[in-house]
C-alpha cells in the first residue's frame, strides 16, 4: 500500500464495505449474516478484487487510442484502476471518490473530464454510481464498466458446479468471445438456456463471454437455496463474464458501457462500437446495485 492510498469503510446494520482510493476499487463486501463475498486478490492467480474500467473497456487495437489522427498509448481497461483518486466525501454509509484529467491522463486520453465514483449503502444493498462530467467545449467520448470478482464458490460448503446465473429476461441471442486483444467478429450460440446459465469452468476455456446485445438489466449468481448475489445494472447495455481458466476461486460479473475493439477495427475512439459521447458542459451517470442474498430462490 502506498502512502497516498486509503481504505475507506462504510457500514450499516446489514452490510460492511471497504473501498480503496486506488481506482475507487471495492475491496470487501460482508453481509451481517455471512462471509466475505469479494475475491481477495491472490497475486499468483489474479491480483485485483473489483477494478473499475475507464475510459475504455477491454483493449483497443494495438493498445492505441486514435483521436483526430493522433495515436495515444492506452492500456487495456484504461487508467482508472491504476490511478489514485481523491476521497471527496465520506459518511457512515457513503463515500465519493474523484478523478480528473491531468497531464498524465492526457498523454493517453486527450480530453478534459471529471469522474466521480460513489458508493452508498441502502438497507441490504450496495449502490455504486459512476458520474462522468464533461467540462470541455467539445464532446467527450467514453466507455466504462465495473469488474467485480465474487468468490466462486460464494460460501463454504457450496459446490462450485452448483452455481448458476439467472437472468431477468430470456437471453437467446448469441455471445461474443475475446480473441487475442479483440472481440471476435461472429456471434456464437448462447450457453444460456432460457434465463439460466449453468456455470462450469469449461465455459472459460476459450476466453471471457461477452454480451454486446443483452435483454436483461439484472441477474442473480449463486446456488439455489444457498448464498447468492443479486446484481442490477439498469444503465449498462453490455455485459462480460470471466474467470481465469483452471478453477480460479472467483467469477467476474461485469456490467459495461462499451467493450473491447472488434478484431480489425482501426477507427478513431469517437466511432468505436460501444462508445458514448457526452455533450460539452454536461454529465452522465451509470449505476449498479449489489444485494447479497442469504438464500436464493429455486427454479425461476
Amino acid at each position: 500500500m502506498t502512502a497516498e492510498q486509503q481504505i475507506i469503510t462504510i457500514a450499516n446494520a446489514a452490510l460492511t464495505a471497504r473501498i480503496s482510493s486506488k481506482g475507487a476499487e471495492l475491496q470487501s463486501l460482508v453481509p451481517c449474516w455471512g462471509e466475505e463475498l469479494i475475491w481477495q486478490a491472490d497475486p499468483a492467480v489474479w491480483g485485483w478484487r473489483a477494478p473499475n474500467l475507464f475510459p475504455i473497456v477491454g483493449a483497443l487495437t494495438e493498445d492505441t487510442l486514435i483521436h483526430q489522427g493522433v495515436r495515444y498509448p492506452m492500456q487495456s481497461h484504461g487508467f482508472l484502476r491504476h490511478s489514485m483518486t481523491a476521497v471527496v466525501a465520506k459518511a457512515a454509509e457513503a463515500a465519493d471518490f474523484r478523478l480528473a484529467d491531468s497531464a498524465e491522463t492526457r498523454r493517453q486520453y486527450p480530453f478534459a473530464f471529471e469522474l466521480i465514483v460513489s458508493f452508498r449503502l441502502e438497507e441490504d444493498r450496495l449502490i455504486q454510481t459512476f458520474t462522468v462530467n464533461n467540462p470541455d467545449s467539445r464532446p467527450l467520448p467514453v466507455s466504462l464498466g465495473a469488474h467485480p470478482a465474487f468468490r466462486w464458490p460464494l460460501a463454504a460448503g457450496l459446490e462450485r458446479t452448483g452455481h448458476r446465473l439467472v437472468f431477468a429476461e430470456a437471453e437467446p441471442q448469441g455471445i461474443r468471445r475475446v480473441l487475442g486483444n479483440g472481440l471476435g467478429p461472429e456471434p456464437l450460440p448462447t450457453p444460456v438456456v432460457g434465463r439460466i446459465l449453468p456455470l462450469d469452468d469449461s465455459l472459460f476455456d476459450v476466453s471471457a463471454v461477452v454480451w454486446d446485445r443483452l435483454n436483461s438489466r439484472s441477474l442473480s449468481f449463486g446456488v439455489p437455496g444457498g448464498t447468492g448475489i443479486e446484481l442490477s445494472f439498469p444503465d449498462f447495455p453490455h455485459f462480460g463474464l470471466w474467470t481465469r481458466p483452471g478453477g480460479a476461486g472467483f467469477l467476474c460479473l461485469e456490467p459495461w458501457q462499451g467493450y473491447m475493439s472488434p478484431l480489425g477495427f482501426q477507427g478513431e475512439l469517437a466511432v468505436k462500437p460501444g462508445i458514448v459521447s457526452i455533450p460539452p458542459g454536461t454529465g452522465r451517470q451509470w449505476s449498479l446495485t449489489i444485494r447479497p442474498v442469504r438464500e436464493l430462490p429455486g427454479e425461476p
